[in-house]
Order: structure tokens, then sequence, then C-alpha cells
């Protein structure tokens, strides 16, 4: 039985999804598993997945003709921003000046998103571990978001993990750098790392292995730690030993440090690129 306090249980009309893929999928999982009402849910794709469509049997609505709906409590856009022109004239006949519009697509702003669908915007990044409830969302309201409102974008974005809030639009470039870039990153460092493990001597698939428990166990450890990276980090290391040797190198003038700047400002740079 959903809790009286969830958020949640006080949307008393319809939350749009706009765009079923990974993300939307993810929001939409846990969404129900929260306990929101299958029959208060449209999703509006084109082409939904074999398992979304299952949902309609929950009670779910795909793709209802906009006059069969009216306006939405909340529409939640999470549709490829390349596609979001396009789609915009038909998801504004969902949304009334009331209507809370929660949108999760990269490099799209606030100002785009009210001008295109109108309605009270909040610009939120995910990322992919979304996928299994461990992702990590950073939101940014417009001034006409109330409290509950608020209340409600933060319920709908924390079925996928956790979220932060911000009051500066500017900073989601670099949210973007860090956060939404940020697992393919950790996924490259496996890469390399198993690459170095066979160039050290070791089978592809004992050192593919290696690297690949080694992160996951790491990023795990680092989750329920109250300890923070540095603490981890140096507990491990032991004077003059095989792991100091190693950061030796990883934490030299031409190391991590330099090169995650770099890359980090990069993707910040498209970030501002892709939103003009």
């Amino acid at each position: 039985m959903t809790e009286p306090s969830n958020p949640l249980a006080q949307i008393q009309g319809t939350v749009v999804l706009a765009g079923a893929g990974k993300m939307g999928g993810a929001l939409l999982t846990g969404w129900l598993a929260q306990g929101l009402d299958p029959a208060r849910v449209v999703i509006i794709d084109p082409h939904v997945s074999d398992d979304i469509r299952a949902l309609a049997a929950k009670g779910v609505r795909l793709n209802p003709a906009p006059v069969d709906i009216g306006a939405a409590d909340a529409l939640v856009l999470a549709v490829k921003p390349q596609m979001f022109h396009d789609a915009a004239a038909t998801l504004k006949s969902f949304v009334r000046p009331s209507t809370l519009v929660v949108s999760i697509m990269a490099g799209t702003t606030i100002k785009a998103i009210s001008g295109a669908c109108g309605g009270n915007v909040v610009r939120a990044m995910p990322n992919t571990p979304a996928a299994i409830g461990r992702g990590i969302t950073v939101a940014v309201p417009d001034k006409s978001v109330g409290s509950g409102q608020r209340a409600i974008a933060d319920a709908l974005l924390a079925a996928t993990g956790k979220i932060e809030w911000l009051d500066d639009e500017a900073l989601m470039d670099a949210v973007t750098a860090v956060s939404g870039s940020g697992p393919a990153y950790v996924f490259l460092l496996a890469e390399e790392l198993a690459r170095a493990g066979v160039a050290a001597g070791l089978p592809a698939e004992l050192a593919a292995t290696l690297a690949r428990e080694t992160i996951a166990g790491s990023g795990e450890l680092l989750y329920r730690s109250d300890l923070d990276a540095a603490t981890l980090r140096q507990n491990v290391t032991s004077p003059g030993g095989t792991t100091a040797a190693a950061l030796g190198v990883l934490m030299g003038d031409d190391g991590f440090k330099p090169l995650l700047e770099r890359a980090v400002a990069a993707a910040t740079k498209r970030s501002k690129e892709l939103a003009k």
C-alpha cells in the first residue's frame, strides 16, 4: 500500500511519459514499484518495447489521442533531444499552465522547453545506472515551480536513485560532464585496466574479469563506506608498495588529474554548444 506521505500518491490526474526507452522505462518501472497507480500513467512513444507494451495489462495507457487525455498533472520528457522539436506540438496539448514538466533531455534548456511546451519546468540530468536504481540525477527548477511540484518532481526522479538539486541552471553543463557522461569514463577504466593486465601477461578473459570485479567492488565499497575516496585510496596504499608504485604514475604531472580535468572541460564545452 502506498504511504500517504508519498508525493506520487498526491497526483490525482495523469502522468504523461514521453519516450519509454531505457531511461524512460527505468523511470516508469520505479514509479510503479513505488505505488503510482498504473491507470494514471500515459506513455507517448511510437516504438514501445514488448516489456512496456505488457504494462498495458496493468492499466498503463499507450499512445492515446490527446483529446482522450486532456491536460496532465505532470509531463515527463524522456525523448531524444533531436526529436523534441518535432514532438513538441503534440506534447504541448497535454500541458496547461499548472502542469509540471520534467525534462531529462540532455542539453535542452528550461527556456527552450518552456517555449515549446509551456508549463512549470524542471530540467534534470540522470545517468545510466538509473537502469538498476543506482543513478544520480541533478535537477534545477524554473522559478514558477512551487514546493508542491518540486516534491512531486523529486519523487518522480528519485525512482531511479539519488537526486540533488541546483538553483543555477548554468551548472548543468558541468553536471552533464561529470555524472551524465561519467559512467563512460568508468567503463573506459575497466577496458584499459584489462588491457594493461594482458600487457602484463594475464590471459585476456582473466584480465577482463579482474578489472570488472575490482571496479564494481570498489564502487560498492565507496558507496557503502562513510569514508571519502581519498581516505579509501590511502587505506589500500602501503608506503613503498606496489600500489604506491602505480599511483606514482597515475598521480604524476601527466596522470589522472590533468587528464580528467581536460576530459570534463571538453564535455562541458560540448554540452554548452549543444544547448545553443
